[in-house]
């Protein structure tokens, strides 16, 4: 059963904000609200694969470490990477020292930059697979669904790794193509309220 917490002003809140103090801000002003901006994007993929086997406390926690290592997230650098590179980061001590994680990381700007050769942007084919809000389960009960398997299948026949759909799924969910804030939560209202005015990618 999806609950809320009361927040530092008395207003609802998803639950999983009260986890770790750093939860609240990211919360509140990224999770859910919708993206366009390919960097961020690519980020976020990127940090979503991270996560795999961890905790999301963790990998926030790396956040600025893992943007200095990878070049902010330029995947037009990050895919000229070289096996020196993958030296240096299994090294560094601020982000995670997993090799295949970081090929991935490598490999997957090499794909993003396909992606935009191919439809324009990486925006544009990830914001294809924006679900029917109709045929969304109720907030935070799912980790996967039909629309985040289907974009796993996408991005996997295009050589990209670490993208299956539990990852895909939490993708959507902070990059907005869904709004999974529970009901109740005060946020929820303001990433409905961005998704409405939000300007949908096309290829041109």
């Amino acid at each position: 059963m999806n609950s809320t917490i009361v927040g530092p002003d008395g207003k609802p809140r998803c639950s999983w904000c009260n986890a770790a103090p750093e939860f609240l801000p990211y919360h509140d002003s990224e999770w859910g609200f919708p993206v366009d901006d390919d960097r961020r994007l690519f980020e976020k993929l990127s940090l979503e694969s991270f996560q795999s086997g961890l905790s999301w406390r963790t990998i926030l926690a790396k956040r600025d470490n893992f943007r200095a290592a990878f070049c902010n997230f330029d995947f037009d650098s990050v895919a000229r990477f070289t096996q020196r590179d993958v030296d240096r980061l299994l090294k560094d001590e601020g982000i995670v020292r997993h090799r295949g994680k970081i090929e991935a990381v490598i490999n997957n700007a090499a794909r993003a930059r396909e992606l935009v050769k191919e439809v324009g942007s990486l925006a544009v084919f990830i914001w294809q697979y924006e679900p029917d809000p109709k045929q969304l389960a109720k907030p935070q009960s799912v980790s996967t669904s039909a629309a985040s398997t289907e974009l796993s299948r996408e991005l996997k026949k295009r050589g990209w790794k670490f993208v299956g759909p539990t990852t895909a799924y939490a993708f959507m969910q902070a990059m907005g193509l869904i709004n999974d804030h529970t009901e109740g939560c005060i946020i929820r209202a303001e990433v409905e309220h961005a998704r409405t005015n939000f300007k949908r990618p096309c290829a041109d």
